[in-house]
């Protein structure tokens, strides 16, 4: 099988595509004149690309897929229609879900326009699965989507790492196999953008903007219309499970592959951002839905929950925000039609290389913007410390977050209260275990591809509202806003309670030298007995 490589983006100078100073052959322009492309010069070329168009986006409920829907609204009202892939889940009818998903925070700003309730009606949810052969929608959902979907948002996937290989390959693998193969029935479709993770060939530390192989002689040849067997895919993983450290980033890999071998006959792209998080300006600063990852450490230190973390702050913390993800995705769709390519484009959607943070500037900002910005929920003197000794990390979640969680508990119950701060910590350290791989690692990702699709947008409407250009952001703002944004989004709790947090954090403040005391007394008498 040969090495699927995805060439720098060409960039768009006077109305033209160049490569090297002349047309691209792999390149066909929409409109020429004298072998130019054309773009008009009174209108945003990709708000003009998504007129019309009616968008079909799997994985909508999730953080990526409701931002994305929220900015294909909000900035390209002139679309037909949005399509959401839904499957019902936990007791919910898909109708519910879709009804739970136009409530989301993420649709205030169109609330507030205008036409926000028209926009909004704009969105359907469709019953499906995509682990399910044609996604496993009606006959006559199938129609019309077959019929008249031009773009493709592919952003479903399990992206639990301690999934059993097993699952994982059959939500992000097989479900993207069957993803692909509807989308080669489309006879309008001008774009399908998958939505990958930069980390899928964490095995590697140098990653360019390319589609890696996968072990085993295998081509779509093999199986031209149906997706690989799940005996062979679990062949696959095993084998690069070895070199991986869990089964999100494997999955993640072998489904870029599966888009590389059968999605080469379409316009497609692979998006690959790194950790996602808080929104940087849209649809508001510091918007964040979930606490996974990055977004759950930085509340737990925030609480003082959080003490002790395995991570070597030395290294470079990859983390880009969901509306610069976004933008990608909306951008790569126009490019990858525009530049009809003959490899699949990928556009590692990173940080890392073009404004880089330390994992300690990380911690140091997040730490003194906790402390400024206290939240009513605090429940500890905010305090931690980075470490790659296991041992003193062990002692410390005994001594710092098991200990006094116990006697809060105990404190608790007492009272009559529902002991939860055992629960709580039980949660983090799982939470912390699983990302220890990606704390202590570090990569360098090839960027031209993502820094070639600010360049390709002329016009400057798109060159705004659609900037994928992250160097121009100032972490320490971010980061303030980020903190913000889980006060109001996650823990609901307004900034009109900052001056009574403030309070409570002096009392935790005195309670933490106490306690600090106490336990150094223990330990000596300890000693000494």
């Amino acid at each position: 099988m040969n090495l699927h490589k995805s060439k720098p983006c060409e960039i768009c100078t006077n109305h033209a595509i160049y490569k090297n100073g002349a047309i691209s052959k792999n390149y066909s322009p929409i409109v020429t004149d004298n072998n130019n492309l054309i773009l008009p010069d009174d209108e945003s070329a990709i708000r003009e690309f998504y007129k019309d168009g009616k968008i079909l986006i799997t994985g909508s409920t999730g953080f990526i897929g409701k931002a994305l829907a929220e900015k294909l609204l909000r900035t390209c009202k002139d679309l037909s229609k949005i399509y959401c892939l839904i499957r019902p889940k936990r007791g919910q009818s898909v109708e519910e879900r879709c009804k739970d998903l136009l409530k989301s925070s993420v649709f205030d700003r169109i609330r507030a326009e205008e036409d926000g309730e028209k926009l909004l009606s704009k969105i359907t949810g469709i019953p499906g699965d995509i682990t399910e052969p044609n996604l496993g929608v009606s006959e006559d959902h199938q129609k019309t989507l077959l019929e008249d979907v031009t773009v493709v948002f592919h952003s479903a996937a399990t992206v639990k790492f301690n999934e059993s290989l097993e699952t994982a390959a059959r939500l992000n693998t097989v479900g993207t196999h069957r993803v692909v193969l509807f989308c080669r029935q489309m006879p309008r479709l001008k774009a399908l953008i998958h939505v990958s993770t930069a980390y899928s060939n964490a095995d590697k530390e140098e990653i360019g903007e390319t589609v890696y192989p996968i072990p085993g002689n295998i081509t779509c040849d093999m199986y031209p219309n149906d997706v690989l067997p799940s005996e062979l895919l679990k062949k696959i993983g095993e084998k690069m499970e070895k070199n991986h450290p869990n089964t999100y980033t494997t999955t993640k890999a072998m489904a870029e592959w599966v888009v590389a071998e059968y999605a080469d006959n379409i316009p497609a792209a692979i998006v690959r951002p790194s950790i996602v998080t808080a929104a940087w300006k849209e649809p508001f600063e510091g918007w964040v839905d979930n606490i996974s990852g990055i977004t759950g450490i930085m509340m737990g230190i925030g609480q003082g929950i959080i003490r002790s973390i395995i991570c070597d702050q030395r290294l470079v913390v990859d983390i880009i925000p969901v509306d610069i993800v976004v933008n990608t995705l909306v951008v790569s769709a126009w490019h990858v039609s525009v530049c009809r390519s003959n490899a699949i484009q990928v556009y590692n959607c990173t940080s890392g290389t073009l404004n880089p943070l330390s994992w300690e500037e990380l911690g140091a900002i997040t730490q003194r913007h906790s402390l400024d910005l206290p939240s009513k929920h605090v429940r500890w003197y905010p305090g931690f410390t980075f470490r790659t000794n296991r041992f003193m990390h062990l002692i410390s979640e005994m001594l710092f977050h098991f200990f006094p969680a116990f006697l809060t508990d105990t404190a608790l119950k007492l009272t009559g209260s529902k002991p939860m701060m055992l629960r709580i910590i039980k949660r983090f350290k799982i939470m912390a275990q699983t990302g220890e791989f990606f704390a202590l690692h570090q990569w360098n990702f090839a960027s031209e591809n993502l820094s070639g699709l600010q360049e390709a947008m002329e016009h400057p409407y798109d060159c705004e509202v659609f900037n994928v250009d992250i160097t121009g952001l100032d972490w320490d703002s971010y980061i303030k806003q980020y903190i913000l944004g889980i006060r109001k989004y996650i823990l609901k709790d307004s900034i009109d309670t900052i001056p009574v947090a403030q309070k409570k954090l002096q009392r935790l403040y005195w309670s933490h030298k106490a306690f600090q005391v106490m336990t150094v007394a223990i330990i000596f008498k300890l000693i000494r007995t």
